[in-house]
């Protein structure tokens, strides 16, 4: 009998450093282009009688290693198991639901504050993504900002904490991945915003519209609307009282976003000149106490990333000042540095933006296959 673990559970054994061999059963032009990190890969086909000496010849596994198989599905990667130990491999365990699954792991993370004002980061493992739970404590309201398309578990997270969530927000319209805010404030009652320039990229669903420098008051604290344009025209950045600024994709950790995804190679610069802006005259007059909070993380698609998973991924205003050179340059170098090496575009973005300003639907299934891979978001400004 072939056991099976959770993607979660797999986060757990990597997370502690148990000791196994995570076979990726997929093409190897699939593995390459997004897989987890330290995954062995092996291509399996089905329709093809199983060698097990060839097996072990092209993975160096014998059968006394703990093997973990994983595919796209959990289909294949059952299947090779199945074949694994009916030849002597005894010690085998397959990832239920695959990469699929993969893709819908989170670590849910407290942001430390100076105020009672609650900040909680939700991290998708997979993809980068990050949205965040803001409450009040005293009124037991909170607002969601960025919510990815699994909004029970943001919602989950803010029941276990008490919190009835009122408002769901959105920076802008994404391009990577498919926004829960629609479906959340839906699913609560709550109101959806976005920024007053959404109108411009064509929203077609009901919003409420933030003009530049509203306040959204979630119980005793302010939520305050702070266009940040470049990374989108749209794009806006949230200022929670004065202690905390989501950016969204304007500003991350250690990079900056790229501006020609809905601006066009050819006008990229336009988007940069416009970021430039909006990070020299707008984020970065904030105090350099203000911690940064951004919408992703930079993962690549060998699973590597410099962050560190279920730790806080944040910054300050003031170490971004000092510590990204990108910031230290004059207008012209930004934007010549900026746009010089454009990285790939994320996979199906304008089928997904078309999704998320309500041109286009799709079905569940059709969205996870929309969504499989790392983000794009960020310009390396090399």
């Amino acid at each position: 009998m072939v056991e099976t673990i959770t993607a979660s559970r797999l986060r757990e054994r990597i997370d502690t450093g148990e000791s196994f061999t995570l076979l990726d059963t997929r093409p190897e032009e699939s593995y390459e282009a997004w897989h987890i990190r330290d995954a062995l890969q092996y291509t399996y086909d089905p329709d093809s009688e199983f060698d097990a000496g060839e097996f072990r010849s092209r993975t160096g596994l014998t059968p006394d290693d703990e093997i973990v198989t994983i595919c796209a599905k959990g289909i294949s990667s059952f299947d090779i198991a199945k074949q694994l130990q009916d030849t002597g491999y005894e010690n085998v365990t397959v990832v239920e639901d695959g990469m699929e699954g993969w893709s819908e792991v989170y670590d849910v993370v407290e942001i430390p504050t100076a105020s009672d004002v609650e900040i909680v980061q939700f991290q998708r493992r997979a993809k980068g993504c990050l949205s965040y739970l803001i409450g009040d404590p005293a009124s037991s309201l909170a607002a969601v900002v960025d919510p990815t398309r699994h909004v029970e578990r943001v919602a989950a997270a803010a029941s276990d904490r008490d919190y009835s969530i009122e408002f769901v927000f959105d920076t802008h319209v994404h391009a990577d991945h498919v926004s829960g805010g629609r479906e959340l404030a839906d699913h609560v009652g709550a109101t959806y915003y976005l920024g007053a320039d959404a109108a411009d990229r064509g929203v077609a669903y009901d919003y409420r519209p933030l003009e530049r420098n509203e306040v959204v008051a979630v119980g005793d604290h302010d939520i305050k609307t702070v266009p940040s344009p470049g990374h989108t025209s749209e794009i806006v950045s949230y200022l929670v009282d004065d202690e905390a600024v989501l950016t969204g994709d304007t500003l991350f950790v250690d990079s900056v976003g790229r501006t020609e995804l809905q601006f066009g190679n050819s006008d990229a610069d336009a988007g940069a000149k416009l970021l430039y802006e909006s990070l020299h005259r707008t984020l970065l007059a904030e105090p350099d106490s203000v911690t940064v909070l951004p919408g992703h993380f930079s993962i690549g698609a060998d699973g590597t990333t410099d962050v560190t998973p279920g730790e806080p991924v944040s910054t300050t205003i003031g170490q971004v000042r000092t510590e990204l050179e990108l910031l230290n340059v004059d207008r012209e170098t930004f934007v010549r540095q900026l746009t010089a090496a454009l990285p790939e575009k994320p996979p199906n973005y304008e089928r997904i933006i078309d999704i998320n300003v309500g041109r286009d639907a799709a079905d569940e299934a059709a969205t996870t296959e929309l969504e499989l891979g790392p983000n794009n978001c960020a310009a390396t400004g090399d």
